[in-house]
């Protein structure tokens, strides 16, 4: 994402990108009306509730569930008492919300939705990140993330203290394997998308995943590259990546790496680590929206 929020290439910034989704899930969930609610709950009756933390991780979608709220519940009042990245153990209070009863329960389930997943995202990104201390490695998402939902996910890493590779398959080329078969061969394929970026007037980073050493040699050759993409190479061999280009352009290791492997690749000196698990295999972040009652049972005001 650019500095003023904007996805790169594209016509629609990251906060309406969300909107749109939210929309389109506030549709999904509860179409013509939340005929529990309204069956059970007086049309006047007014409550409060708090966002209850049940596990431990790093919250994040507070404010994408106060637009969830803002969307489906205008008349909810929305009170926050954590940021986004906040540590949170078991018991924390993150929000509150106060407003119509039936607002709120038609609005609970999609904004905790939000929250366990970013969090859970937020989470293992944190856990990465943290594994990763004392080395100049980042922790890069990958697009390996759930359709219409891209947006959060990729919020969630920053939040969890990570870096956003490419947004989509406009902002960045990246020449993967499958590239270079069809054209071909390596410099061909680095040839032709320099040629296109000419001719297109465009102006996108230029990354080459490379399966050997003899593909970073013909990648470095022609030049013009913005990164090298090491795909499936052991720690060892990535050891051996850096040594030979030396810091001529940074290096990202791809491919099977997990929180159980990616500190030997930190400890090998690449530049980036991208992990699709981030994005793929989050354990959400246990979160319940209590009523006051309930929370007030709990010790909770």
């Amino acid at each position: 994402m650019s500095s003023d929020g904007f996805l790169p290439g594209s016509v629609m910034s990251a906060a309406a990108l969300m909107q749109e989704s939210i929309v389109s899930a506030w549709r999904e969930d509860v179409g013509n009306g939340d005929v529990t609610s309204m069956a059970c709950i007086p049309e006047n009756a007014r409550e409060r509730a708090g966002f209850l933390i049940k596990g431990h991780g790093v919250i994040a979608g507070l404010e994408v569930a106060r637009m969830v709220f803002a969307h489906g519940a205008p008349d909810v009042a929305f009170q926050l008492e954590a940021e986004e990245g906040d540590q949170v153990v078991p018991g924390r209070v993150v929000g509150w919300v106060e407003g119509p009863a039936r607002q709120i329960l038609t609005a609970e389930r999609l904004a905790l939705n939000f929250m366990q997943r970013m969090s859970g995202i937020a989470t293992g990104t944190r856990r990465v990140v943290d594994l990763l201390a004392g080395t100049r490695t980042r922790v890069l998402d990958t697009r390996k993330t759930t359709p219409g939902i891209r947006a959060f996910e990729k919020a969630a890493v920053l939040i969890g203290g990570g870096v956003n590779h490419r947004m989509g398959l406009y902002d960045q080329i990246l020449i993967k394997d499958n590239h270079v078969d069809y054209a071909g061969s390596m410099a061909a394929a680095v040839r032709n998308a320099h040629a296109f970026l000419a001719s297109s007037g465009r102006s996108v980073p230029v990354v080459v995943e490379v399966r050997g050493m003899e593909e970073i040699r013909e990648a470095l050759g022609v030049g013009g590259v913005d990164r090298l993409l090491l795909d499936n190479f052991s720690p060892l061999q990535a050891r051996e990546a850096v040594d030979f280009v030396g810091g001529a352009v940074p290096l990202e290791a791809s491919g099977g790496l997990t929180p159980d492997n990616v500190r030997a690749y930190g400890d090998a000196g690449v530049d980036f680590v991208s992990l699709g698990w981030l994005t793929h295999s989050p354990t959400p972040l246990d979160i319940s929206l209590k009523s006051a009652a309930a929370l007030e049972s709990l010790g909770h005001g």
